[in-house]
C-alpha cells in the first residue's frame, strides 16, 4: 500500500509501526481497527488486572505463578477487548461520525456495515468463551457478569457524568477473575484489589476523555473529564491515591512481602507523575500519551507481585 494512503487510513491514536497494521491485507484493516488490534493499550489495560489478581493470589497461597492461566488471560483480554470495542463502535457509530478523533472509525465512516460488525463481535465472543471454559466454575460465573456491564457503557455517557465508573467495574473485573482462578474463592483481599483497579480505570479514562472535552460538550456526551473541569488534576490525584491505598490494603490482607510493597510503591509513584502532568488545558497528544503510560504503571504492580510469588513459593 502507498505510505501516504496508509497513513490516511489510520486512526489518530493508532500505531503506524504496529506489525498487525503494517502486514494486514487491505480487506482486513477495517476489522483490525474495529477490534483495536492496532491500538494494544486497550487489551493491556484489560489484561493487567487479571495478571495482578492471579499473581497476588499465587503470592498469598505461596504458589508459583500459574503461567498457563496468565497466557489464557492474555488471549482472553485481546479477543474480549476487541468484542467490547466492536460493540461500543456499533452503538456509537452516529456519535463517532461527529467527533474529530473518531470520525474515521470503520463503522462511523462506512468502511464496515453494521451487520458485519455484529457478526465479527459474535465471533470474538465465541473465542473468548472457549478461553473461559479452561477456568473453574466460580471464575466462569463471575466472567459472565462483565458483558452485561459492557452493554450499558456506551449508553451511560448519554445520561451520567460517571461513565468511567461503569467502564471501571467491567475492566477491573479481571482482578476478581485472576484471584478466583487460583483460589476458587473470593476474599476481602480480592475485593480490595478490585476496588483499586476500578479507581485506577476511572483515573486513566478521565485523562483519556480530556482529548474529547470540546467535542463532547458540543454533542452532549458526558464524562468525568467534563465533570471535574478545572479541578481535574486534584480529582485524578484523589482517585489515583485511593487506588494505591486499596492496592496496599489488598497486599496487607494477603500477607504482603517486600517486593509486593516495592511494586505498589512503583505503581503509586507512576500515578503521582501522571497526576502532575494532568490539567484541563492538556493537549490531546499529551493526554493520549499519559493514558498509554498506564501499561507501565500496571506492569510495575505486576512485577512486584510476580517476584513476591516466586519468593513465597520457594
Amino acid at each position: 500500500m502507498d505510505p501516504g494512503r496508509q497513513d490516511e487510513a489510520m486512526l489518530p491514536d493508532a500505531h503506524a509501526a504496529h506489525p498487525i497494521w503494517r502486514y494486514a491485507p487491505q480487506i482486513a484493516r477495517p476489522y483490525v481497527q474495529l477490534a483495536r488490534l492496532d491500538r494494544p493499550i486497550g487489551w493491556w489495560l484489560l489484561l493487567l488486572p487479571c495478571w495482578q489478581g492471579s499473581l497476588l493470589a499465587c503470592s498469598a497461597e505461596r504458589l508459583t505463578p500459574n503461567y498457563f492461566h496468565l497466557f489464557l488471560f492474555f488471549i482472553g483480554a485481546i479477543v474480549m477487548r476487541g468484542a467490547g470495542s466492536t460493540y461500543n463502535d456499533y452503538v456509537d457509530r452516529e456519535i463517532d461520525a461527529r467527533v474529530k478523533r473518531t470520525k474515521k472509525r470503520p463503522l462511523a465512516c462506512g468502511a464496515i456495515k453494521p451487520r458485519a460488525a455484529l457478526i465479527f463481535m459474535i465471533a470474538q465472543c465465541f473465542i473468548g468463551l472457549g478461553v473461559l471454559l479452561f477456568f473453574n466454575p466460580l471464575t466462569i460465573a463471575l466472567a459472565m457478569i462483565s458483558p452485561f456491564i459492557v452493554l450499558i457503557y456506551p449508553y451511560a455517557k448519554r445520561v451520567t457524568s460517571w461513565p468511567q465508573a461503569i467502564l471501571g467495574t467491567a475492566f477491573a473485573s479481571g482482578a476478581l477473575l485472576g484471584w478466583t482462578a487460583e483460589t476458587n474463592t473470593l476474599t476481602p483481599a480480592a475485593l480490595s484489589l478490585y476496588l483499586s483497579a476500578i479507581l485506577w480505570t476511572i483515573g486513566y479514562d478521565t485523562i483519556y476523555a480530556l482529548q474529547d472535552v470540546q467535542d463532547d460538550i458540543a454533542i452532549g456526551v458526558k464524562s468525568t473529564a467534563r465533570l471535574f473541569g478545572k479541578n481535574v488534576r486534584m480529582a485524578v490525584g484523589v482517585i489515583y491515591a485511593s487506588s494505591s491505598i486499596f492496592a496496599a490494603i489488598a497486599a496487607l490482607l494477603s500477607g504482603a512481602g517486600l517486593f509486593t510493597i516495592v511494586g505498589i510503591a512503583g505503581f503509586s509513584l507512576h500515578l503521582i507523575w501522571q497526576t502532575y502532568q494532568t490539567s484541563e488545558e492538556i493537549s490531546a497528544e499529551k493526554a493520549l500519551s499519559l493514558f498509554r503510560s498506564n501499561r507501565d504503571a500496571g506492569l510495575l504492580l505486576c512485577l512486584g507481585f510476580f517476584i513476591q510469588s516466586i519468593i513465597n513459593s520457594l
